[in-house]
């Protein structure tokens, strides 16, 4: 409606404030993996991830 250039907002907080905190954020990797306790799911899923990672290795180093 036109009011974006010429008025401000009244919350401060509003444009510095991200949407999750850092502190909050993970690297998306599990931290525990026992070979013991897992299933041929769970084991068919990690090699799966690693040939999906040294395809993108392979991919990024060209």
């Amino acid at each position: 409606m036109g009011r974006a250039h010429g008025h401000k907002t009244r919350d401060k907080n509003k444009a510095s404030l991200p949407q999750v905190p850092k502190n909050l954020k993970t690297d998306g990797k599990d931290v525990e993996f026992s070979k013991e306790m897992a299933d041929g799911a769970d084991l068919e899923a990690q090699a799966r991830a690693n040939a999906a990672n040294q395809r993108a290795a392979r991919r990024r180093s060209k």
